[in-house]
């Protein structure tokens, strides 16, 4: 039986060009109704090759998409580590297949495959690309998945980035990353900012695919703009930008190609860091509107302004709980920065760290109930993750340049962070949860404050 569903993996703009150029997948997909899952030896998980994609259509774009399209998809799956991917490198053993269905299932149970993926590439016009892709059973030979994808060639690693989830989700019950975007900011275009000290470097707002590919920029505003925030679905980013020449909370609507600052801040009321509830219906933040550094959440609309700490410390950098009851913060107001939480209403205030210096807190989303955090240990910082069920406290990153602003990955297994291990230039990696799996993702000039869509 077949069955046919639109999906919808999501476009993106840049708010400098106000238009959304990147439809990427943007065409049907269908799928078969196919439930059989692909398993290997006890004790280790499945085994899985991707082999190049085949070329229906001669010409020289289709064949790059085929290849592109191959070597995302490995790099997706193995991202996640539910399967043992096999190396591509060793694939040259085998004969290529003549069809999408036309595998050599000896040779690849030679090699230790349990599944395959064979997929093809078609040119239906010049902007128009389709792709069948199949993961088949190397012990049943039996077809475990298909799909087939109709749309812009524009982008072709989101059709990859799109295959992977849904494997990852039609085999082992898991939400993938592959679609997500991180958004950082960055010095990267050398550019100084408009009316201040000379040489003084801008920094602005990017983002890119959760690999570090498609780097897209967001602001243009030769001023300084810091730490992002994705809203809940994906459509705005909120930040710090000094835009009218004072900090204050900026939102940008990436498909509307408009800001707005719920925050309110004038020459005298400076609001910075922050963050989206989980239904995106409020954002908290801090400000100094009444004389003190503290955190204040209002509407999305920027009405409904309620303060949520009272003290003469510096009260910054909310974080939300998944469910939206908590929030988690950064105080000084035990003698040097400390993680606390309260209710999502100021009250029940509570001190979780007991460290050197600890700042950026993030909540992870469930099914974990962790927050991360940097805290000092040297000459630098270093990420740590505090369990809240235990109080236990674990180490992700270990002394390598400073490690700072952690942000969770949506399904929490993964968590982005600044680093200056390396060259000393910033630049944003992510890590595993238990701190395996580091990546580099940036690369050209200074790249930080990361934070991972939804």
């Amino acid at each position: 039986m077949m069955t046919t569903r639109i999906l919808r993996p999501m476009s993106w703009t840049s708010v400098v060009i106000a238009l959304a150029l990147l439809l990427v997948a943007s065409g049907q997909a269908q799928q078969d109704e196919v439930d059989l899952k692909i398993g290997g030896d006890v004790g280790r998980p499945p085994s899985f090759a991707v082999p190049d994609c085949l070329a229906l259509t001669p010409d020289a774009a289709t064949a790059e998409a085929a290849r592109t399209i191959a070597e995302v998809l490995w790099d997706d799956l193995e991202f996640e580590r539910e399967f043992r991917m096999i190396p591509r490198d060793v694939y040259r053993t085998i004969p290529a297949a003549r069809s999408i269905g036309d595998l050599a299932f000896n040779r690849w149970a030679e090699l230790g495959a349990d599944g395959v993926v064979s997929c093809s590439v078609r040119a239906l016009s010049g902007t128009q690309i389709e792709i069948t892709a199949r993961l088949f059973s190397v012990r049943s030979l039996d077809n475990a998945f298909s799909v087939q994808y109709t749309g812009t060639n524009q982008n072709v690693r989101r059709y990859a980035h799109q295959l992977s989830d849904e494997i990852h989700r039609q085999q082992r019950g898991l939400e993938g990353v592959a679609r997500t975007r991180i958004a950082f900011v960055s010095d990267r275009d050398g550019e100084s900012v408009l009316g201040l000290v000379e040489d003084r470097p801008v920094k602005e707002v990017y983002f890119a695919d959760y690999d570090g590919a498609n780097v897209q920029r967001v602001t243009a505003t030769r001023t300084l703009n810091l730490f992002p925030s994705w809203s809940p679905d994906g459509r705005a980013i909120g930040y710090t930008s000094y835009v009218s020449g004072f900090p204050d909370v900026v939102v940008s609507h990436l498909f509307e190609g408009r800001m707005t600052s719920p925050s309110s801040g004038t020459t005298s009321v400076h609001n910075s860091l922050s963050a989206f509830s989980p239904d995106g219906r409020r954002v908290a933040f801090n400000s100094n509107r009444d004389n003190s550094s503290d955190i204040y959440v209002a509407d999305i609309d920027g009405s409904n302004v309620q303060r949520l700490t009272s003290n003469p410390a510096i009260d910054t950098s909310p974080t939300w709980s998944p469910n939206g009851q908590q929030i988690a913060f950064t105080s000084d107001r035990a003698g040097q920065p400390q993680i606390y939480v309260m209710g999502a209403d100021g009250t029940g205030l509570r001190r979780l760290t007991y460290e050197t210096y600890c700042d950026r807190a993030t909540w992870s989303p469930a099914p974990f109930n962790e927050i991360a955090y940097s805290s000092k240990t040297g000459p630098g910082h270093d990420i740590k993750v505090l369990d809240l069920a235990t109080n236990e406290v674990r180490q992700v990153t270990f002394g390598l340049g400073s490690n700072e602003s952690p942000s969770y990955s949506p399904n929490g297994r993964h968590i982005a962070f600044t680093s200056t291990r390396g060259s000393g230039l910033k630049q944003i990696y992510t890590v595993d949860r238990d701190g395996k799996n580091l990546r580099r993702l940036t690369s050209t000039g200074n790249n930080e404050t990361a934070s991972w869509s939804r």
